[in-house]
């Protein structure tokens, strides 16, 4: 059987872990890093993978949270080109992240699309 940590298989963690290490070596943003933001969004797991319905609220706080971080241009590109990534790795829906920041209430500055030209 395999271990569970949070809910997440022990698999999976280390996954997430050496994304993180590897966002972390790379280049920061001023106000959040790719790292504190995917880490803030793990609540958000299984709505974005399609395990649940509606996100949970900590996951709404995050993205609140993300989108009030997100204070100039740069930091938005950079904090898209960092969900574009993790989305395509973890298998996000496209649908359930467009949806997410309406579903939380929250007009975004940044997309949460893993779809969306980050560069536009």
């Amino acid at each position: 059987m395999e271990k569970k940590f949070m809910g997440f298989s022990w698999s999976l963690v280390g996954v997430l872990m050496f994304i993180m290490i590897l966002i972390a070596k790379s280049k920061s943003v001023d106000a959040i890093t790719c790292q504190e933001a995917l880490l803030s969004l793990m609540p958000c797991r299984p709505f974005l993978t399609g395990g649940e319905s509606t996100p949970v609220a900590t996951c709404c706080s995050a993205v609140a949270n993300i989108n009030a971080a997100a204070t100039t241009t740069a930091i938005r590109k950079d904090l898209c080109r960092c969900l574009e990534a993790a989305s395509r790795s973890e298998g996000v829906d496209p649908d359930k992240a467009k949806q997410l920041p309406q579903l939380c209430g929250v007009t975004v500055a940044i997309s949460f699309d893993p779809t969306i030209n980050c560069d536009t």
